[in-house]
């Protein structure tokens, strides 16, 4: 009696056990697209994007693996919902790591912006100090106007930046800091010429 109240009990379980994991996980699955919805949302796609493509490319195997239950007699989805699970985590953990590159960003623009004025301000006094011979005033026109193009950039990647388009004001901003930078040199190494 008692072994088969036990076996009763062990074939219960089982079937429990059986139909749990036989069940599709469609409520994990739409947890994990809205997960990566809001990863998203919070600019994993742009500024971790490495691991936002990780998060599609593992929502895709496991809609694969999905699919490939779907088919078979006796269906176990227990390695999808961990699989979900672990997507659903990675997803929130994207969307933090996006907000402190978002700032670290952030950051980085404005401390450029202020590199490039304190360059243009340099040029600007170095142009004074510059040969002025033919070929001199030539390349000083050159670099006024390069200056003025420089300083319309700068303008530009602040209006971006105060926008909150980050990566296009990031980029403008690193162009113009190159720029400067160049011209620098350029007028740096003009004036050491001649003092020779």
């Amino acid at each position: 009696m008692k072994s088969k109240v036990l076996f009763m009990f062990a074939a219960i379980l089982a079937a429990f056990v059986i139909t749990s994991c036989s069940k599709l996980p469609q409520a994990e699955i739409d947890q994990a697209n809205m997960a990566i919805d809001s990863a998203k949302l919070a600019g994993a796609d742009l500024y971790v994007p490495e691991l936002y493509l990780g998060l599609q490319d593992s929502m895709k195997s496991v809609m694969e693996g999905v699919e490939a239950q779907k088919s078979k007699l006796f269906k176990n989805y227990g390695t999808s919902k961990e699989k979900l699970a672990a997507i659903v985590a990675g997803a929130k953990d994207a969307a933090v790591q996006a907000g402190v590159k978002k700032e670290e960003m952030k950051i980085q623009i404005q401390n450029t912006i202020a590199e490039v004025n304190t360059l243009v301000s340099e040029d600007k006094e170095l142009m004074k100090k510059a040969p002025k011979g033919k070929e001199g005033a030539t390349a000083l026109a050159a670099m006024k106007d390069e200056l003025t193009n420089i300083e319309a950039s700068v303008a530009e990647a602040q209006t971006l930046f105060d926008q909150g388009d980050y990566i296009a004001s990031n980029d403008k901003v690193k162009v113009a800091k190159d720029q400067a930078t160049t011209i620098n040199t350029e007028l740096k190494d003009a004036i050491a010429k001649v003092k020779k």
